[in-house]
């Protein structure tokens, strides 16, 4: 590992031991704001695409006959199958995958996925019957527990988008370096890619770059013109633990190697607790490739000891 001047300033030893300790010690407990938590436009959006669907099927709301109707609504309106997964908070995608018990003495199961196509059968306008019953929706439709569909799957729909919240963690990591590095970059007179592909990184500064992946996209790619030197980020935050920490510290101590025998830089800024309980093989990259940092040492002044 390169030592850089940065070290000393803030009064490290010439030490990889030493360094690492100071990584570990300054990782960021936390890089939310508060449009972590929901995306409300994707929810918005979601529910547009079915509002007329969710109108219609508004009319069975407190009917007496209720399940004559709802099977005479779901024929006559055969798009309408595709909406109820979702008033179960499962996402019509995601019914292929799911196999309902039909019989208990022997446990037979039968998968549900046709049951919500345009096309069903008789026996599948039964299964459909026993799905709007056992599932539960035939009695809050009947006591008007839901008064509106399309306000209810707005409800659905925020409680689904947290499960997308792990991929917005690495989207917040990008949007945190990004306003950074859009002000490093201008103050000194370099060149900044965002999303930096093959192709962009070769229009934008004339440099012919070999991938390791056809589809390799780097976070950031900043182009030094009087040095002649391409510097490429990419940028990770982990909250908590898993495999996905030490195959990428795997991959990304592989990739620091191929764009090094190219003659580039390659910036690893990772953060996050998670490397508290995966140090061994970050500090296996840590101790081999030359620039790993924490938010910590990007803020300390890290990439202008490098790069400027």
């Amino acid at each position: 590992m390169k030592y850089l001047n940065l070290y000393k300033k803030i009064g490290l030893e010439n030490n990889v031991d030493t360094i690492f300790n100071y990584f570990i010690k300054t990782l960021n407990p936390s890089i939310f704001t508060w449009d972590y938590f929901v995306d409300w436009e994707k929810i918005k959006k979601n529910v547009r695409g079915i509002e007329k669907e969710l109108n219609l099927l508004n009319y069975l709301i407190g009917k007496d006959n209720i399940e004559f109707e709802f099977l005479k609504l779901v024929n006559e309106y055969p798009n309408l199958k595709k909406v109820l997964p979702i008033l179960v908070a499962v996402r019509a995608k995601k019914t292929k995958d799911i196999n309902i018990i039909i019989n208990f003495e022997n446990l037979a199961y039968k998968s549900v996925s046709s049951i919500f196509l345009n096309n069903t059968t008789e026996t599948d306008n039964d299964q459909l019957l026993r799905f709007f019953k056992e599932s539960g929706l035939e009695e809050i439709f009947k006591d008007k527990t839901i008064k509106n569909l399309v306000d209810y799957t707005f409800g659905v729909e925020a409680g689904l988008d947290t499960n997308a919240r792990k991929n917005r963690t690495g989207n917040l990591m990008e949007n945190i370096l990004d306003r950074y590095l859009k002000t490093f970059t201008e103050k000194n007179q370099l060149e900044l890619i965002s999303q930096a592909t093959k192709t962009k990184i070769q229009n934008a500064c004339n440099f012919k770059l070999k991938v390791d992946k056809y589809d390799r996209v780097f976070d950031f790619s900043i182009y030094n013109k009087k040095k002649n030197r391409i510097y490429l980020i990419e940028a990770n935050y982990y909250s908590g633990t898993g495999s996905k920490l030490k195959s990428t510290a795997g991959e990304y101590r592989n990739l620091h190697d191929f764009l090094k025998n190219q003659n580039i830089n390659f910036i690893w800024i990772t953060d996050g607790l998670g490397w508290e309980k995966t140090k061994n093989p970050l500090f296996e990259t840590f101790s081999n490739n030359d620039y790993i940092f924490n938010l910590e040492l990007v803020n300390k002044g890290a990439l202008e000891e490098i790069i400027i």
